[in-house]
């Protein structure tokens, strides 16, 4: 069994309006995730620096950012990060997707050994505008079926804020023809849910077990976002 897990942590903002970094390596840790999508990982603007510095996770998490072709100050891409344990095996190095944008877009991917299954994980965040949402979701549904062909074992599994408001329509419609999406429920916004706008969807040779919305105390402070997570067991 295997639990992931998808984040808008807004760059450690609070719903009190504080920045606390170590309240999110808190509701990490109450997570308790073999893999987190984050985002809004970095801090916007100059180097981007990254909200969740290395030595503040290994102090207080057993987590660690997979390494990323981009800037050393920053954890992930656009703000998009993905957690895994310290003693995680990565099949390949992580790797940054380029999406079609009006504003700076983007995801992340890494092919990880999660408890034995082979997993190819893809972290995102993306646009305000439901036109350019669809645009990205075909983007990334494009790169994921490229990186298939060549090896089509394993799953994969797509997570992330979606901006999506509707149920079952734009870019969550383009998504279904291909992957399953969990119905984790409304995650935004914390202190009163009236959207789901944070998606967990998967393919390939693992079974969704469970799936929710983490909704703390602490959660309902940490960000205006609440965690989702899903679990997922071995097919056959």
């Amino acid at each position: 069994m295997i639990k992931v897990a998808s984040y808008n942590i807004r760059k450690a903002i609070g719903t009190d309006r504080r920045r606390l970094p170590e309240r999110i390596i808190d509701v990490l840790n109450e997570l308790d995730a073999d893999v987190i999508a984050l985002q809004e990982a970095d801090r916007r603007f100059g180097p981007r620096h990254a909200v969740l510095p290395d030595r503040l996770l290994a102090m207080h998490s057993d987590y660690r950012a997979v390494e990323l072709p981009t800037r050393t100050e920053s954890m992930g891409w656009h703000g998009n990060a993905l957690l895994v344990r310290r003693d995680a095996q990565e099949g390949a190095a992580g790797d940054v997707m380029h999406l079609p944008c009006l504003e700076p877009r983007g995801a992340v991917l890494a092919s990880l050994d999660l408890k034995g299954m082979k997993t190819r994980v893809v972290g995102m965040h993306l646009d305000l505008s439901g036109l350019w949402r669809r645009r990205q979701a075909a983007a990334v549904v494009h790169h994921v079926d490229q990186l298939e062909d060549g090896d089509p074992s394993g799953a994969t599994i797509l997570m992330g804020d979606t901006n999506e408001w509707t149920v079952n329509r734009g870019c969550l419609a383009d998504f279904a023809r291909q992957y399953e999406i969990a119905p984790c429920g409304r995650s935004f916004h914390a202190r009163r849910q009236v959207a789901a706008l944070d998606r967990i969807m998967w393919r390939g040779n693992i079974a969704l077990e469970d799936c929710g919305v983490h909704s703390t105390a602490l959660a309902r402070r940490a960000s205006d976002h609440l965690p989702i997570w899903a679990t997922f067991s071995t097919k056959g």
